[in-house]
């Protein structure tokens, strides 16, 4: 997803000003894709420059109300049934969890119960969205709501997984696999410069 794309799908249901455009954009994108007022503001200029975008009306103090044109719906909809979606191709709080062995225990239960509340919290931000926002029969609204329940079945599912994976790296065979691989860098240190390896805080 872009920008440019969803500057043109908030002015696919109806023309709006940058304004309009910034209130839409912190009532129901911005959880997944936030964009300030002079990127929508830069986007509105670039696409009105690309035909894409035509100023419809003027107003008071140099208001200007954008709608989408032909082109522009066209463009839209190549993107929507053309292009395929890029998806989360990077994560580092998973990343992370790859290297856990090098930790304690201890240590990796506490990083992987900050990402369960991390996640919890998410989670409780949607369900407040959910139960604050007027839902109506408006194409951004019914979609919205669906693209939120999204939000809300992941965040539980990532904390549910969090709290999971923070018994796991406590059992004897995360403990074990850990070991090796201490075991591992040691005896690799000791053969390259007979030195001890630093030493390991206790598992806990």
């Amino acid at each position: 997803m872009s920008l440019r794309h969803a500057v043109l799908g908030l002015l696919s249901e109806s023309p709006a000003s940058g304004y309009d455009l910034m209130k839409l954009f912190n009532a129901s994108l911005t959880s997944v894709w936030p964009a300030t007022q002079s990127q929508v503001y830069g986007e509105l200029n670039k696409l009105t420059t690309a035909g894409l975008v035509e100023v419809a009306a003027q107003g008071p103090r140099g208001r200007k109300e954008y709608a989408i044109t032909h082109d522009g719906l066209t463009e839209l909809r190549h993107w929507l049934t053309e292009v395929a979606p890029i998806g989360q191709q990077r994560h580092d709080a998973l990343l992370r969890v790859f290297f856990l062995g090098i930790l304690t225990p201890l240590e990796a239960r506490t990083y992987l119960l900050t990402q369960a509340e991390a996640a919890a919290r998410a989670h409780e931000t949607y369900k407040q969205v959910d139960e604050s926002t007027e839902w109506d029969d408006e194409m951004i609204s019914v979609y919205g709501q669906i693209a939120l329940e999204y939000g809300l079945r992941l965040s539980a599912t990532m904390e549910e997984w969090a709290r999971w994976a923070a018994d796991e790296v406590t059992s004897a065979k995360a403990r074990k696999a850990s070991e090796l691989a201490r075991a591992r860098y040691e005896a690799e240190q000791t053969e390259l410069d007979g030195e001890p390896a630093p030493e390991r805080p206790d598992d806990a």
